[in-house]
């Protein structure tokens, strides 16, 4: 990359950076007045991300108050949102303390680790995407034992905590990954327990009860050594409520807005697993792990979906995350992608799955082009999430 172009990826880094913690302010700290301030925390206006996302019809309509209302409202949330004016020394001074404070958690894949500089990057959200059986629940298993294991092994000597919204998690499977991967740790009197009991496991059965989860893990990275944090999966959380209809604001919105702020503040790696969508000509969707015969709904609509998918959840959760890495089959071998990141080319690793968890067949990654790099394929996978348009 030329210096011209790390200078300006730089700048837009640090103002997005000090616009997104602005936009995430509570509008219950903006001083609006109570009467109107009230009405916007009942109609869930809980940012001032989300006020600032509406138009002020749309606010109108919303929060039933005339248009002097909302205008006040509006310029006052601007008003007090707005980042200051910063020069741009100051901007580079703030880059290379963050820089310093950055770090990376090894994957230990030597290759995937080349080519992110280092692994998963603190105080970002990397994002896990492909269809379901391809082996991300694997990778998310290691690397939860990678972030628990003692820094002299590698590890982060830290907790971790495990968001399993799909009930995958399985404990004998992690101890078996660690037991292949890490016998000379493992082997030891009491460590598999140890490294086990590092672990904390949630298991919210709604988007509600994961908001509350979201709420505990802000407490525990607070008082604890907490050094990761996983989320397996986000699309699992709004398989019913995304479906219902037009909305104006992504379900997840005030949720990846909380994650991020969580991860910047925190200065942790936040690993998310996230499905794989189709669309079909009639524009239904459905998600796999809803239906009652899965066998049915591949067989029967065999000719109205595509063999290239591409991720659920839409663009605006596209944009949030900092690195995306896509899980894919083709032709009987799996591979993954390296499709966004703001360290490396967009690369493709062979892999597959053993005792020891995900395993890369080449640490030189081929590089690709075009639609190559967010399309996905599922040759030889048939358990896959089918989702119509996403907005």
């Amino acid at each position: 990359m030329c210096n011209y172009c790390a200078f300006k990826e730089t700048l837009v880094l640090l103002v997005t950076f000090v616009a997104g913690d602005m936009a995430n302010k509570l509008i219950t700290e903006i001083g609006l007045p109570k009467s109107i301030g009230h009405i916007f925390a009942a109609r869930n206006i809980i940012t001032a991300k989300d006020a600032l996302s509406l138009t002020e019809f749309e606010l109108m309509e919303l929060l039933d108050v005339g248009l002097e209302q909302v205008k006040f409202a509006v310029a006052l949330i601007s008003e007090v949102t707005s980042p200051p004016y910063q020069t741009v020394q100051s901007l580079l001074e703030q880059r290379v303390q963050n820089e310093y404070l950055m770090g990376h958690l090894p994957t230990h894949l030597k290759g995937l680790d080349a080519a992110l500089c280092g692994g998963l990057p603190f105080g970002a959200l990397t994002e896990l995407v492909g269809p379901s059986g391809i082996g991300k629940t694997q990778f998310c298993l290691k690397i939860s034992l990678l972030a628990a294991l003692p820094s002299c092994y590698g590890g982060l000597d830290g907790h971790v905590i495990y968001i399993d919204v799909e009930s995958k998690f399985s404990s004998r499977r992690l101890i078996e990954i660690g037991i292949n991967s890490f016998p000379e740790i493992f082997c030891l009197e009491g460590m598999a327990k140890e490294m086990a009991g590092r672990i904390t496991v949630l298991r919210p059965g709604s988007l509600t009860e994961f908001t509350e989860s979201l709420q505990k893990v802000k407490v525990s990275v607070l008082q604890h050594q907490v050094k990761l944090l996983i989320i397996d999966s986000m699309a699992a959380l709004v398989s019913g409520e995304y479906e219902q209809g037009p909305q104006r604001q992504h379900p997840l919105g005030w949720h990846i807005s909380f994650i991020k702020s969580l991860a910047e503040f925190s200065r942790i790696p936040v690993l998310m697993t996230n499905q794989v969508r189709s669309r079909v000509a009639n524009q239904i969707s459905q998600y796999v792990f809803q239906a009652e015969s899965r066998e049915l709904m591949v067989e029967d609509n065999t000719e109205k979906f595509d063999s290239r998918l591409v991720a659920a959840l839409g663009i605006h959760w596209a944009h949030a995350v900092n690195v995306r890495l896509v899980l894919e089959s083709r032709s009987g071998q799996r591979f993954i992608k390296v499709a966004k990141s703001p360290m490396s080319p967009p690369l493709a690793f062979p892999f597959q799955v053993t005792s020891m968890g995900i395993v890369l067949l080449n640490d030189d990654g081929v590089e690709m082009e075009g639609s190559q790099i967010n399309a996905i394929d599922h040759q030889g996978h048939s358990d896959i999430i089918y989702h119509g348009d996403e907005r």
